[in-house]
């Protein structure tokens, strides 16, 4: 069957589900959330959803690894721009060790490597059963062609 949903709406779509489930997160973690954190994980999972499509042979854990640098990345950048510039005080790491001008921290970077799983496993999901999307098949580490 073939998907009759053109591109704009499939990542509508895709970012409107990252974006709910980035703040279901921040609620379950956090027990509060901002409305920032709906466009900062929208954008995110639309990012690390797309790994697997550029890179189609990447192992599973080099994408949770990139996946993990560009939501930190991502985090620091909102968290610059909400919390420093707009004073808005959507969140405050600096209490937390390793943490860099109190917007991210090592500690939500490897949560943010293990979650990222979820990410990338649910990107594929939606796009096998809305958007008629070959569903990827996942090795941890590197395949070795046999000779």
């Amino acid at each position: 069957m073939e998907c009759t949903i053109d591109r704009p709406m499939k990542t509508f779509i895709l970012f409107s589900f990252g974006g709910g489930l980035y703040t279901i997160v921040e609620l379950l973690f956090r027990q509060n959330t901002h409305w920032s954190m709906f466009i900062l994980g929208g954008l995110c999972f639309l990012l690390v959803g797309g790994i697997n499509k550029v890179y189609t042979d990447m192992p599973l854990l080099a994408q949770m690894g990139i996946s993990s640098a560009i939501i930190t990345s991502l985090e620091f950048i909102c968290g610059c721009i909400v919390n420093i510039w707009l004073d808005w005080k959507v969140w405050n790491y600096e209490e937390l060790p390793f943490n860099l001008f109190g917007q991210i921290c090592l500690y939500f970077s490897a949560a943010w490597f293990f979650l990222s799983l979820v990410g990338i496993v649910a990107d594929d999901f939606l796009r096998w059963q809305l958007f008629y999307e070959k569903m990827p098949s996942y090795s941890l580490i590197k395949r070795h062609k046999s000779s």
